[in-house]
């Protein structure tokens, strides 16, 4: 797959700073996260973990810790599939490559296929939305079926 970046000064610093958060997420940096991301006030997520997008972000210090003790160390980068930007809106497509603990689980591969939505603030950028799943790997036919139904894909 060929990757296609636009000429557009801000893309680079969007995919390092991409990049930067992925890592201070992983690593359980969550108010560098918070800092990197600026998620905005209607900051709409889909998390890897399925179920219904939620909206906000709940930025409290507990909220953040919380989310820290669930991903306490990890070893990541990125591969960016695409990047586009015109006016105020960036968009950029990537595999989140890493090896994590999460939630307690033994460490292991968590690669992800990611977009992130960001719109210019000022000078900057807020996250309005990103999009997480797991199929890195690729499924069967069968098995999206199945979890298109709520079933175990196994």
């Amino acid at each position: 797959m060929q990757t296609h970046i636009p000429a557009t000064a801000d893309l680079p610093t969007m995919i390092d700073r991409a990049a930067r958060m992925n890592d201070a997420f992983m690593n359980g940096r969550m108010q560098e996260w918070a800092a990197l991301a600026r998620p905005s006030a209607d900051f709409s997520i889909m998390t890897p973990f399925g179920g219904w997008s939620s909206g906000g972000f709940d930025a409290t210090p507990e909220r953040l810790a919380d989310l820290a003790r669930g991903f306490p160390a990890g070893t990541t980068g990125i591969k960016v599939i695409a990047a586009h930007a015109s006016g105020d809106l960036s968009v950029l497509a990537v595999i989140e490559r890493q090896t994590a603990v999460v939630h307690g689980m033994p460490e292991q591969d968590w690669s992800l296929r990611v977009t992130l939505v960001f719109r210019r603030n000022g000078d900057d950028w807020d996250l309005i939305h990103r999009h997480a799943d797991p199929l890195v790997q690729g499924i069967s036919i069968g098995q999206s079926a199945a979890l298109a139904r709520g079933a175990d894909p196994a």
